[in-house]
C-alpha cells in the first residue's frame, strides 16, 4: 500500500522515519518527482532500483543539501564547478565528479564519477536537511516511462511497490535537470535540461555536446508512453484517415482539428511554459482512448533541444 501525504511537517518526518530504516520514498523536486533513498546505503538503494524496475548500469543522481555535504560525495578540483554552481544551485544542474568514498557503486553503476545536485524544491530540502545525508533519487516512475510532474503521476506507476509518495503539488519546470561535466575548461553537455547550452556560453567557455556512461538518461529509448509516438513537423504530416484513431501533442494550437485527443504544450508558443506541460501533457495523451500518439517538433534551440532531447527518446521503439 502506498500513502500520499501532503508536504507538512509531520509528512516530512515520516518521510524521513522511512529513509532512516533503508525505504524509498517519492519526494516532489522543481524537475520532476524523484524516488528517493539514502545514497550511503546501497540496500537502500537496490530497493530504487528494484521498485523502478531499473537495469543497475544506469546510474543515479545523488542530491545534497550544502557545500558541506558534498564534500564527502563528490571531488571538486575545477574551478568553474563553483563558478557555474554558484549561479544555479540550489537548482536544475547536476554536475558529473569524481565520486567519493562514501558512495557505493551502485549509485554510480560503478563508475568512478558521480552526478551530484542540489535540489531547490523547499520540501525536498526540508527531507535532506532532516535526513542528514545525502540522497539518491531517479525520477519516481517506472523505468523507461514518462516522468512524473504530479503526484498522481507517481501513485498511477509506483503506487503499491513503494510506501510514502510526498506531495508538494506539479513541479514548476517539469524536465530533467541539465547535466555537465568539466574537463580542461570545458562544459560538456550530458543531458540537455532547464539550464540551456545557450546560458552555459555566457561564463565564456566553449560548451559541447558529448555522452558519458556516468550520467542517468543515456539510453536511447526513455521517457516513453504505453503507445507508440511520432515525431512530425506539424498535423499536417499526419495522413487524415489516421486523425480519430490518434493523439496530437501540439506546440501551439493547431487550429480546427479532428483527432481523438490534443494536448497543447503552449498556446502562445512559450518554450518555458511548454517544457513545464511536457511530461503532464504526455501522461493525458497515453491515458487517452486512442491507437497511437504524434508530436509536433518544437524550435530545437534553449530548453527547446531539452523537449527535442526527451521526445525523440520517448519515440524509440
Amino acid at each position: 500500500m502506498t500513502t500520499v501525504l501532503s508536504a507538512a511537517p509531520q509528512a516530512v518526518a515520516t518521510a524521513v522515519d522511512l529513509l532512516v530504516r533503508g525505504q524509498v520514498v517519492a519526494l516532489p523536486t522543481e524537475t520532476v518527482y524523484g524516488l528517493a533513498a539514502d545514497a550511503t546505503d546501497a540496500e537502500a538503494v537496490a530497493r530504487i532500483f528494484e521498485a523502478k524496475n531499473r537495469p543497475s548500469f544506469d546510474p543515479l543522481i545523488v542530491h545534497v543539501r550544502s557545500w558541506e555535504q558534498l564534500q564527502g560525495v563528490a571531488d571538486v578540483t575545477e574551478p568553474l564547478v563553483h563558478d557555474l554552481a554558484d549561479k544555479y544551485w540550489p537548482g536544475p544542474l547536476t554536475f558529473v565528479l569524481p565520486k567519493g568514498d562514501s558512495i557505493p557503486d551502485l549509485v554510480t553503476s560503478g563508475s568512478p564519477h558521480v552526478a551530484v545536485r542540489m535540489p531547490a524544491h523547499p520540501f525536498f530540502r526540508e527531507v535532506l536537511q532532516a535526513f542528514g545525508k545525502p540522497l539518491a533519487a531517479p525520477s519516481a516512475n517506472r523505468f523507461g516511462r514518462i516522468s512524473p510532474t504530479e503526484a498522481g503521476h507517481v501513485l498511477e506507476s509506483l503506487g503499491g511497490k513503494i510506501p510514502l509518495i510526498l506531495d508538494g503539488g506539479p513541479c514548476s519546470m517539469g524536465i530533467e535537470s541539465t547535466i555537465v561535466r568539466i574537463s580542461e575548461g570545458t562544459i560538456y553537455v550530458l543531458r540537455d535540461g532547464p539550464v540551456s547550452r545557450e546560458e552555459l556560453l555566457r561564463f565564456g567557455y566553449p560548451v559541447s555536446g558529448a555522452s558519458d556512461s556516468a550520467a542517468p538518461g543515456q539510453l536511447a529509448s526513455h521517457y516513453a508512453p504505453r503507445k507508440s509516438l511520432s515525431l512530425v513537423n506539424s498535423a499536417a504530416d499526419i495522413p487524415p484517415e489516421w486523425h480519430q484513431e490518434s493523439g496530437f501533442l501540439a506546440f501551439k494550437s493547431p487550429g480546427k482539428n479532428d483527432f481523438g485527443a490534443i494536448e497543447v504544450l503552449s498556446p502562445t508558443g512559450d518554450i518555458v511554459e511548454a517544457a513545464a506541460r511536457l511530461f503532464g501533457c504526455l501522461h493525458r495523451l497515453d491515458a487517452a482512448p486512442v491507437a497511437r500518439l504524434w508530436a509536433e517538433r518544437v524550435p530545437f534551440e534553449g530548453l527547446g533541444r531539452a523537449i527535442m532531447d526527451r521526445l525523440t527518446r520517448a519515440s524509440v521503439r
